[in-house]
């Protein structure tokens, strides 16, 4: 079965949609119970307390959100072959329980790797919003995508 987006759909400027998701209570203290047990993302009245304002979800919490959306989106539907890093990352705002969070993945740049012709770079703008369209975190990779045809002209 072929993949629906390769490295030729990758054009700048492109805009996928990431859809949206809601971040509970009890997933955000299930995941920090395990992964970032900081206590205010553990205890309502501890991240009340603290500088987040409320029950707040750790970042590496909001990343792993924003990786399922971008999978659901278009990533497990494509010619990627992984990522070899993330070039920036930055948690903008707080994601307390509750919240909505939807987003987008822009195109910004795309080449050809000389050393495997048949696979592209492409690197991509992600920006997470909750549902007061405040960025709650920011992030540019680059990404390895399969062409579709690697014979075509670049």
């Amino acid at each position: 079965m072929s993949k629906q987006w390769a490295y030729e759909d990758m054009t700048e400027g492109r805009v996928f949609d990431l859809g949206s998701r809601t971040v509970t209570r009890e997933e955000i203290i299930e995941f920090a119970s395990e992964f970032d047990a900081q206590p205010m993302h553990l205890d309502e009245e501890a991240g009340r307390r603290s500088i987040l304002g409320g029950l707040a979800a750790s970042g590496w919490h909001t990343c792993s959100v924003f990786m399922r959306m971008l999978c659901d989106a278009f990533l497990l539907d494509s010619t990627s072959q992984g990522s070899p890093g993330v070039t920036e990352l930055r948690w903008r705002k707080p994601v307390l329980a509750g919240d909505v969070l939807s987003g987008t993945t822009t195109v910004l740049a795309r080449r050809r790797l000389k050393s495997r012709p048949e696979v592209g770079v492409v690197t991509l703008r992600h920006v997470v919003r909750n549902q007061r369209g405040e960025a709650v975190m920011e992030c540019e990779n680059p990404i390895l995508f399969r062409l579709r045809d690697p014979g075509a002209a670049a």
